[in-house]
């Protein structure tokens, strides 16, 4: 080849096999060169066997997914571009016109919005219920139900259900109308190390590896994962058809991640937990709720089914204290920082308008602070969090 351009691209130096180190390799592609015609028509990227197109899968990607599936105790992994891109997938891959889903009263708030929004534009009817009343969930179960959410604990407020009751409630119903009930945990808190999922009896479990895989608070992805091949292959095939895809270098991010998971998880849990019963005894907080927390709702089924908890809880404050004074408090910190997301590096805080997310069946009057936990000092986080309470 004489041309230099397409000497270099066509360049025939490959480098030698044998080359391993601690990371995986990051590829990126998206072609996928077949060395023949027999080999494009043969390959089958649906059980890992070859490479067809980058959207549907590297060895970056691949290797991923296993460790995530084996992090959840599953079979099967699909990534997606987000958390909340992850539970959409999972209503479009099992959902259509006529189908329910039920969904816990206290999930988070996108997913409800996207069966408020979506699925009720495509004919799909979601109904809520109350997550720590297995009876609810029953009463609210019909012929038409084909999806049943749970998260462990809600979204916010992180109350812990009884979730093999739940599960118990799904599959009973589902031997009587045998059309297909499957049950989806949002297990992003849990994250494969507080709990597993599947133990419990979940057909699904999501998480948004943006949180604790991930750590460092600068990816988006999600992911879902199965035992069943049929219900993966389900969720792979529409994951295929609406084009999810990931990028290397956010996989490549996420790997790294996981190498700490379970000591960040670790140390989050242990600054979360002394952080949220010190918080207790401030004359301007009337509750906190953290599931490992005696006394905050489904203690006893945390503390039943659960090895460990994340970096989350919420203090909720006196009545008395009006919200303008909350939002000044939250304004005053100045290590915990405003913002949303939780499981990084560095202590979050975010104040809820709870009538607005609970309109009915919130106990409290006061305003509710969420607080995530980060990686510094816990002496630190309470000096910070004394310093603001001076606002009040």
């Amino acid at each position: 080849m004489a041309d230099l351009s397409t000497a270099l691209i066509h360049h025939p130096y490959q480098p030698p096999d044998g080359f391993e180190a601690v990371p995986p390799g990051v590829h990126k592609a998206s072609t996928v060169l077949f060395p023949n015609v027999a080999a494009l028509r043969a390959r089958d990227w649906r059980h890992k066997s070859g490479y067809t197109y980058g959207l549907h899968g590297t060895p970056t990607t691949f290797v991923l997914e296993e460790r995530i599936a084996t992090l959840e105790g599953g079979r099967h992994c699909v990534l997606a571009p987000s958390g909340l891109a992850a539970l959409t997938l999972v209503a479009m891959a099992l959902l259509t016109s006529g189908d329910e889903v039920l969904i816990p009263d206290n999930a988070y708030g996108p997913n409800k919005a996207f069966a408020e929004g979506e699925l009720k534009a495509w004919g799909i009817r979601a109904v809520y219920y109350d997550p720590m009343n297995p009876a609810d969930l029953q009463r609210r179960l019909g012929p038409r139900s084909r999806l049943v959410w749970l998260e462990a604990p809600g979204s916010i407020t992180l109350e812990f259900p009884d979730l093999p009751a739940l599960v118990a409630v799904v599959k009973a119903h589902a031997a009587v109308h045998p059309q297909g009930l499957l049950t989806a945990l949002d297990n992003t808190w849990g994250a494969g190390i507080a709990f597993s999922a599947f133990a419990l009896g979940v057909d699904m479990s999501v998480q948004a590896l943006t949180k604790y895989p991930s750590g460092g608070a600068d990816v988006l992805m999600g992911s879902v994962v199965t035992q069943d091949e049929a219900l993966h292959q389900r969720l792979l095939l529409t994951h295929m058809r609406l084009g999810l895809g990931v990028g290397a270098n956010d996989v490549e991010l996420v790997l790294r991640g996981l190498n700490t998971m379970a000591v960040r998880y670790s140390a989050q849990d242990t600054a979360t937990r002394e952080l949220a019963a010190w918080m207790q005894g401030l004359p301007a907080i009337e509750a906190v709720r953290h599931p490992a927390l005696p006394g905050s709702p489904g203690h006893a089924h945390w503390q039943r089914d659960c090895t460990a908890a994340a970096c989350l809880f919420s203090a909720i404050f006196r009545p008395e204290v009006p919200q303008a004074r909350i939002d000044a408090f939250c304004d005053a910190l100045q290590l915990f920082r405003l913002g949303y997301s939780w499981a990084g590096p560095m202590s979050l805080c975010a104040p809820y308008d709870m009538p607005a997310i609970r309109p009915s069946g919130w106990p409290h009057a006061g305003g509710l602070v969420r607080f995530s936990v980060g990686l510094e000092s816990v002496d630190d986080l309470k000096a910070d969090i004394l310093q603001a309470l001076q606002v009040l």
